[in-house]
């Protein structure tokens, strides 16, 4: 069992009941709670609430930034500490594998607020913001945008800039901010409550690490100079948790140009909520949305209500296959049940 120290520790880092009660279902008194606050090549660093812990990765257990795992300690000698169980994750981001046939990956987990990162001066456009979000969406947690740089851009674009992406974020909010001038950051420090997981997403140069940097109150990441064409350096160069001092965790990625919301259909809906509630009025249940006559998106279209860019960007992603991840769940889930449906039958027989 965790010290009360570490019990401390645990709990600034998220730990809770929940959590307790998954570790102690494992059955093995001698397995400690841990958080990843960092994966690396064949290793990983873990937090245990008193110490920060390199433990080796299996390429049996997949393992994110983010994941809370079941290990036993055990010093150098004894060939260190052993990962024995990832503890069921409660929110999961995910991003398509770079080869084919691959399982999308998971990028972070036990995520409780996404901020989706734009740079005022940066490249990211509606239809990209739209991708961010659905899958923010996706990942169960809750998702904010924010516009950073404010203080690069003259207030007139900025205005415009904002209003864009009010315009595709349906539900979630938007802050506008600038680590340079400090203007917005007393929206997002109230985020930063201990216990409470942050990550930040976005393009290179969208200011996540600047960002970090600020709240941290010290330069804890690296950051980079954007180049002319407005892209980033990728200064971040792999996935970090990180503990502030006065409360709060947060989670920097590395720039992601190439975006999947693969199985991300709820996420879908949410960032798209508007859409969706516009096709509720066609008059067949139908409709594919694509201008038959009734068609309350065509009608929308039409008459300004909805933007030409917006419907195509959803109907891209709604077409979007579902995740082979996903897929594969459920044929499993549909397996078990016909077992034990047929093992109830056999008894039942049995008994006749």
């Amino acid at each position: 069992m965790p010290t009360n120290s570490a019990s401390s520790g645990l709990l600034a880092l998220g730990w809770d009941g929940e959590w307790a009660a998954a570790l102690a279902a494992l059955g093995d008194p001698t397995v400690v709670p841990a958080r990843v606050s960092r994966v690396d090549r064949g290793m990983c660093t873990v937090m245990t609430g008193t110490a920060d812990v390199r433990v080796a990765t299996q390429r049996s257990m997949e393992v994110a930034v983010g994941d809370w795992l079941g290990i036993v300690p055990g010093s150098a000698t004894e060939g260190g500490a052993r990962i024995v169980a990832v503890l069921p994750r409660r929110c999961v981001f995910r991003r398509q594998a770079t080869t084919n046939g691959a399982l999308p990956q998971v990028v972070a987990a036990n995520i409780d607020t996404v901020l989706v990162c734009d740079a005022l001066d940066g490249p990211l456009g509606p239809r990209h913001l739209e991708r961010f979000l659905a899958l923010a969406w996706q990942s169960g947690a809750t998702p904010i945008v924010v516009m950073t740089k404010s203080d690069a851009v003259p207030a007139a674009e900025a205005a415009d800039a904002v209003r864009a992406a009010q315009a595709v974020a349906a539900e979630a909010r938007v802050l506008v901010v600038s680590s340079a001038t400090g203007e917005g950051i007393g929206d997002v420090a109230p985020l930063l409550v201990p216990g409470r997981t942050i990550a930040l997403l976005g393009l290179s140069g969208a200011g996540k690490s600047t960002l970090v940097n600020l709240l941290a109150g010290s330069q804890i990441l690296a950051t980079g100079a954007v180049r002319k064409d407005g892209s980033g350096r990728h200064t971040t160069t792999h996935r970090e948790l990180v503990l502030l001092g006065g409360g709060g965790i947060l989670i920097d990625t590395p720039g992601m140009r190439a975006l999947s919301v693969l199985g991300a259909g709820d996420g879908v809906e949410q960032a798209f909520s508007d859409i969706e509630l516009l096709a509720r009025g066609c008059r067949y249940s139908d409709c594919t949305h694509a201008g038959e006559h009734g068609c309350a998106l065509a009608a929308a279209l039409a008459d300004g209500r909805l933007e030409r860019g917006r419907m195509e960007s959803w109907q891209r992603l709604t077409a979007e296959p579902a995740s082979t991840e996903l897929a594969d769940a459920r044929r499993d889930v549909a397996a078990r049940k016909r077992r034990k449906a047929a093992k109830v039958a056999d008894r039942r027989a049995a008994r006749t």
